[in-house]
């Protein structure tokens, strides 16, 4: 059972729409099924964003996408940083050539939005780039207190929703977001593959300004926004037929089971794992008002050995969990509960098999 950081447990009806025939990439019923990837995208994603849609490859190509298709070189991007993803804002950045400035905070807490107003008031950026859901510590960032200190600015807002799509509300339109990048092995409970991503006018329109062509044919926005939307669709790469069919699958249920109640569902179950760990003496990282209810970061009690809990875990109970990264190794453990693995009786077995490892 997947209860790290991802992937997560994939749902059984995606198994069953991955093994679907394989289509041509340009066959008219495959065209159909992008056309409602593409809206049921949007409508998660709270967006009215023509250009959505899922980048192949991991979460990871969703970042740089974002990234080599808004900066070229000597591009300022303010980067805000409590935690592993942002720091490799911060070093892809840098290989485009970009003038990368941070705001440093610490791993375990959120980014605090006065320490960004001011930032904001010292010189414009071009970007400002944050994780909304940081996979590492656990910490929900206020996506939309950042959103609203830059209206009215020029700069572009970048959110990373690689943890949060499909587990908490994101509202792209709502927090005047201009660029977001999600993956497909989360929240969606789809194997790892696919990486939503959605561009407004705003952001398409910095784009097309560029002076440089995008540096990477294989994610560049303008030439793979032909293939996913249009009145004459034309090719750029093979697209991940089968993985298609499992998003689209994976997609179809979150909104038949509703997005509130999908939300509600997370918040209850990680409110059920809390109450059972403080009953086992553990304790979390992050502080109630700001924890993400699908990642968890348990503290490790002194004198208990990081390695050996997870792999007894693994081995006699089948329970996979996470690791701290960076600062955190060997601090804390990871425990994800991340859409479909998101269910009481998930969290009863791991407490039960946590009760006996420890």
């Amino acid at each position: 059972m997947l209860m790290g950081p991802g992937p997560s447990s994939v749902y059984p009806e995606v198994y069953s729409a991955l093994s679907r025939s394989t289509l041509g990439y340009m066959d008219s019923y495959f065209i159909r099924i992008m056309d409602q990837i593409k809206a049921l995208l949007q409508e998660l994603m709270k967006t009215r964003n023509e250009l959505t849609f899922p980048v192949s490859g991991t979460g990871m190509a969703g970042m740089e996408t974002c990234l080599v298709n808004l900066l070229e070189p000597g591009d300022s991007i303010l980067i805000l940083i409590n935690g592993v993803f942002g720091t490799r804002m911060r070093e892809i950045a840098a290989r485009l050539g970009a003038e990368a400035e941070v705001l440093e905070f610490e791993w375990g807490r959120p980014v605090e939005p006065e320490a960004v107003e001011k930032k904001l008031k010292e010189k414009p950026f071009k970007l400002v780039a944050m994780v909304h859901a940081e996979t590492s510590t656990g910490v929900r960032n206020p996506a939309a207190e950042i959103g609203r200190l830059l209206q009215g600015l020029d700069s572009l807002y970048l959110v990373d929703a690689v943890t949060s799509l499909g587990g908490i509300e994101v509202d792209v339109d709502g927090w005047g977001v201009d660029a977001l990048y999600s993956g497909s092995q989360k929240c969606l409970s789809c194997p790892p593959g696919l990486a939503p991503v959605t561009f407004s006018e705003k952001a398409l329109k910095a784009i097309a300004a560029r002076k440089s062509k995008t540096p990477s044919f294989y994610l560049d926005v303008d030439l793979i926004g032909k293939y996913w939307g249009g009145q004459k669709r034309s090719y750029h790469h093979t697209a991940p037929i089968n993985m298609l069919y499992g998003l689209y699958q994976a997609l179809v249920l979150v909104t038949e089971e509703g997005m509130d109640k999908v939300f509600a569902r997370h918040q209850r179950v990680h409110e059920r794992l809390v109450e059972g760990l403080e009953q086992l003496g553990l304790a979390l990282l992050v502080d109630k008002p700001f924890r993400l209810p699908m990642l968890n970061a348990v503290k490790i009690p002194q004198g208990v050995e990081d390695a050996e809990v997870r792999s007894a875990l693994r081995s006699k109970h089948k329970i996979e969990i996470g690791a701290g990264l960076g600062p955190l190794a060997g601090k804390i453990w990871r425990i994800g509960l991340l859409g479909h693995t998101a269910r009481e009786e998930n969290v009863e077995r791991l407490l039960a098999a946590l009760r006996d490892v420890l």
